[in-house]
């Protein structure tokens, strides 16, 4: 008795790397769910470090740069839907607070667009511009991607006021081990099936690498091991379900992180630098007439 536990749908999975955010968008109405996790930790199951640069305060109406480095070793290769080995790709979602959005390109410096040049940068949705979504992109040349964002002004847009905001952001490199549909793709290690004994290993280039599994009581089990995943197992090996029967094959991964940006309010910064011009100017007169009492009192002395 042959079982056949090959799974079809781990080729119908080879769909190109671009499809991956639409997969996103179309799947959850918002990236960041309730608990603040973003939503690529559902695909992206390995955990990568990411890293945000953004100014500390900005004005209204202010064009202003953020940029999010995602670090990893160019020299290391993914397998693809096909089963060949590749590149890896990067991708970026920065979750900005209600009121901002992307700059338009008449308001981006020369110095900006020529960091963004290049990097197609879109809303997550229609009604939400405040949500940027980036990539997949080639990862060599896009470590580190530069996101042009125009702050509201509190006078003209609802609801937004001088306040202290958060700015959350994820970043993957590499392809996702799930779907969003739930199936896996073939970036991951492969388990057996069934325990016993491996009574043939038959290559196929095309179609992969088939195993046929013999148990106790001589029943056969056959197993389809996609195309480009290594094999650890050997033909006579014995053994268990569960049993990993591949290198794990992801070498991406995905990780977020948060910061915090001031909008600031014109007036108060007026204020401040009036404050610090009157006692900058205070603190002068004091050491001036300070001086003038020393010279009084040697003068004094000289009599």
């Amino acid at each position: 008795m042959i079982i056949s536990t090959g799974i079809p749908q781990l080729f119908l999975a080879s769909k190109p790397a671009n499809a991956f955010p639409i997969y996103a968008q179309q799947a959850y109405t918002n990236p960041r769910e309730a608990n603040g996790r973003i939503v690529c930790a559902n695909c992206h199951l390995a955990s990568k470090p990411v890293e945000i640069e953004a100014p500390q305060s900005i004005l209204p109406d202010q064009v202003f740069e953020t940029s999010v480095k995602i670090p990893y070793n160019t020299t290391q290769k993914q397998i693809l839907g096909n089963g060949k080995k590749g590149g890896l790709n990067v991708g970026a979602v920065v979750v900005l607070p209600e009121g901002f959005k992307i700059a338009p390109k008449d308001k981006i410096s020369p110095e900006l667009k020529a960091k963004t040049k290049g990097v197609y940068i879109t809303p997550y949705s229609p009604s939400q511009e405040n949500i940027l979504v980036v990539g997949p992109v080639a990862g060599e040349k896009n470590q580190e991607i530069h996101f042009p964002i125009l702050a509201p002004n509190p006078e003209t847009d609802k609801g937004v006021h001088f306040l202290k905001y958060p700015i959350y952001v994820g970043a993957n490199r590499g392809r996702g081990q799930v779907y969003p549909n739930g199936q896996k793709t073939n970036n991951n290690a492969f388990l057996a099936t069934a325990s016993g004994k491996i009574t043939a290993i038959d290559i196929n280039e095309k179609t992969g690498t088939k195993l046929t599994i013999q148990d106790s009581k001589g029943n056969l089990t056959e197993q389809l091991i996609p195309v480009g995943l290594d094999l650890i197992v050997k033909k006579n090996d014995v053994i268990r379900v569960d049993q990993p029967l591949t290198l794990d094959p992801n070498v991406g991964g995905f990780g977020q992180t948060d910061k915090e940006i001031v909008l600031q309010n014109p007036a108060r910064i007026y204020g401040f630098v009036l404050f610090a011009f009157v006692t900058m100017l205070t603190q002068t007169l004091l050491v001036l007439k300070k001086k003038q009492f020393e010279k009084v009192q040697a003068a004094e002395m000289n009599f």
